[in-house]
């Protein structure tokens, strides 16, 4: 009975030493109600994609806006894209600046397509960070699907290769009294 006791009193002593440090990994997050923690907010704003027409083997760019509404000094996260629900390609990005919300942040990710199949791909940009107040709206779909073709193939209707796709998310307007800049980026895969 002894050694039951003891072994309660020292599983008891070492929950409340290192508790902390196992929930430190578990972030608590504000609804932007001024309590429970750090308010994080990201939100995907704009993603251009071109060429929207091209051949196996060009370099696909995607750029981003992404509006941080966050009161977060310091966070990090995965900016992905994704072809036809397949990741290829992305960036681990990290947050240099924050805590005075309202920053529009601009990225881009290039997509080398080298032995990729052709065929028509829906692009979706994602920026996922753990904790996010609305992660709902942290991706954007581009309704226009990429055409990519055969190396020398003609594309339909006479077009040339090139052009681009952009989608809004409807609720952004983009202003000039806006802080610029702030994520850093720290490698691309």
């Amino acid at each position: 009975m002894r050694r039951v006791i003891s072994f309660a009193l020292l599983a008891a002593c070492a929950l409340l030493l290192w508790g902390d440090q196992a929930r430190a990994g578990f972030l608590l997050v504000s609804d932007g109600d001024g309590g429970g923690g750090p308010y994080i907010n990201l939100i995907m704003r704009e993603v251009r994609v071109s060429p929207i027409r091209a051949h196996v083997g060009d370099v696909i760019r995607v750029d981003m806006v992404i509006e941080d509404q966050s009161d977060v000094t310091n966070f990090k996260g995965d900016l992905d894209i994704t072809a036809n629900g397949r990741k290829v390609a992305g960036k681990w990005i990290h947050n240099e600046f924050g805590g005075q919300g309202e920053r529009v942040h601009r990225e881009t990710i290039q997509w080398d397509t080298r032995g990729v199949s052709p065929g028509e791909y829906m692009i979706r940009a994602d920026f996922y960070v753990w904790g996010d107040a609305s992660p709902f709206d942290n991706y954007l779909d581009v309704k226009e699907p990429l055409l990519l073709l055969p190396k020398g193939a003609a594309f339909p209707s006479g077009e040339p290769a090139g052009g681009s796709a952009i989608i809004r998310d409807s609720r952004y307007k983009a202003s000039g009294g806006r802080q610029e800049g702030g994520i850093k980026s720290s490698r691309e895969y």
